[in-house]
């Protein structure tokens, strides 16, 4: 028939409580977090304990063992999330070049250098995210992007020359042949 409830000190806390029924015999810590996670430390202590775990992280056969895994687990470490479908394509139309908002200073950014962000540490991080890469060269071009996306979304101009070049574009020259034009 049924045993009665025993109850068991935990190691841990020494409060006293009842063991789940199908683990009477082997339960030593309650279900408090801070005992659980003692439990967990515990199990691992004797874990390492026994001789054939002692060297079960180290040596060539660990470093075989990870990199099979990782051969066969690609991309693991990788969150794929779906795209977002409330996001909307910007129309170039729909940028009225004549409306300014008064928020935001009249400058114009025409190199990446001058987008104070792009050496920002969190800004980095984010377009890593949401990118799902971590090659400088794809993060320079998410940015390179995310600006001319948003000047066109300002309304602000972008340069119209094909000789095009961010890095080497000088600003002062091109706004003093516009004033010229004028």
């Amino acid at each position: 028939m049924s045993r009665k409830p025993t109850r068991h000190k935990c190691r841990c806390c020494n409060k006293f409580f009842f063991p789940d029924y199908r683990n009477i015999e082997r339960q030593k810590f309650c279900s408090e977090p801070g005992c659980q996670q003692a439990s967990k430390q515990s199990s691992q202590r004797r874990w390492c304990r026994k001789k054939d775990n002692r060297d079960y992280f180290r040596g060539e056969a660990a470093v075989r063992r990870v990199q099979q895994w990782r051969k066969a687990h690609p991309g693991y470490w990788r969150k794929n999330k779906p795209a977002s479908k409330r996001t909307q394509a910007a129309d170039p139309q729909s940028a009225q070049p004549q409306q300014a908002s008064c928020n935001v200073p009249n400058r114009d950014l025409r190199a990446l250098q001058d987008l104070c962000l792009t050496e920002h540490p969190a800004f980095v991080g984010l377009i890593s995210m949401v990118t799902g890469s971590t090659l400088q060269d794809d993060i320079a071009a998410t940015s390179r992007n995310l600006l001319l996306r948003g000047q066109t979304i300002l309304g602000r101009k972008i340069p119209q020359s094909a000789a095009y070049d961010p890095q080497t574009f000088d600003p002062a020259r091109s706004s003093s042949a516009s004033s010229a034009k004028l």
